[in-house]
């Protein structure tokens, strides 16, 4: 299945194929709306184990006290309040997020949480970052990278601003190595989640496209060949969950 943009101008939101330059405003509605209620969705569409997913994805990061870090599509906080504490007093975290309602949620959970010192907030769209090249010595992206439009240019991106010897890191969604397990998700993921986001959040055409989104991104094969294409050295990943979700990883040498 070809997950890249196509050449007559359209790429796919969820199972549609809509004009390019539309894409990013559809996503931008969708996160709009489900911003409030991210996390509590997050919970039951994983069963909560998002949270161990994520843990396991900043404590196997290359990071150390005084690093500055990105975490692009940071919106809902959880990124950086794990990472928080591992970049300590002297180190930095810059949440960016294209959305201006998740970025504000994370911000006030945060700052709800005493989470002010070396934390920075920007607007951005992950493919024209505006900071400088090797500017960081982590980049992470969760949860994230299968909702932009053009994938290449965000991990060339990626891949410009994290400094020589840095890491780049992607948590996303992946394809199920059980192929017992499959109908099960699928049915979870086409039957019960648009319910559940009807029922919970009061939108269920979100939690729909956030489900075709999943189906839609490169598996790890086609991800890691799409980091090296990025000029990521020692690319590899891991699977979480029977590939439920993977682990990227990519270096800049």
């Amino acid at each position: 299945m070809d997950h890249s943009p196509n050449d007559n101008g359209t790429t796919h939101f969820g199972f549609r194929q809509v004009p390019k330059a539309e894409k990013q405003k559809l996503v931008g509605q969708v996160f709009t709306s489900v911003a409030r209620k991210y996390d509590l969705m997050n919970d039951l569409m994983s069963l909560g184990i998002h949270r161990a997913w994520k843990r396991y994805f900043v404590a196997t990061c290359q990071v150390k006290p005084g690093d500055r870090v990105l975490d692009l599509a940071g919106g809902t906080g959880d990124i950086a309040a794990l990472l928080h504490p591992r970049v300590g007093p002297t180190g930095q975290i810059v949440l960016g997020d294209i959305n201006a309602g998740m970025l504000t949620v994370g911000r006030d959970r945060l700052t709800d949480r005493g989470l002010v010192a070396g934390l920075e907030y920007v607007q951005c769209n992950a493919e024209k970052l505006p900071f400088p090249d090797g500017s960081f010595d982590l980049v992470t992206i969760a949860f994230g990278l299968r909702n932009v439009t053009d994938k290449d240019a965000a991990l060339r991106e990626m891949q410009r601003v994290v400094r020589v010897g840095g890491q780049v890191r992607v948590l996303e969604f992946s394809e199920v190595r059980a192929g017992w397990f499959r109908p099960v998700y699928d049915f979870h993921s086409f039957k019960v989640l648009p319910k559940l986001g009807q029922l919970f959040a009061g939108d269920a055409a979100s939690y729909q496209y956030l489900a075709e989104s999943i189906r839609k991104h490169p598996p790890q094969e086609e991800l890691k060949a799409m980091m090296e294409a990025a000029g990521l050295a020692r690319c590899g990943y891991v699977n979480l969950s029977g590939g439920i979700v993977a682990v990227h990883t990519g270096y800049r040498i």
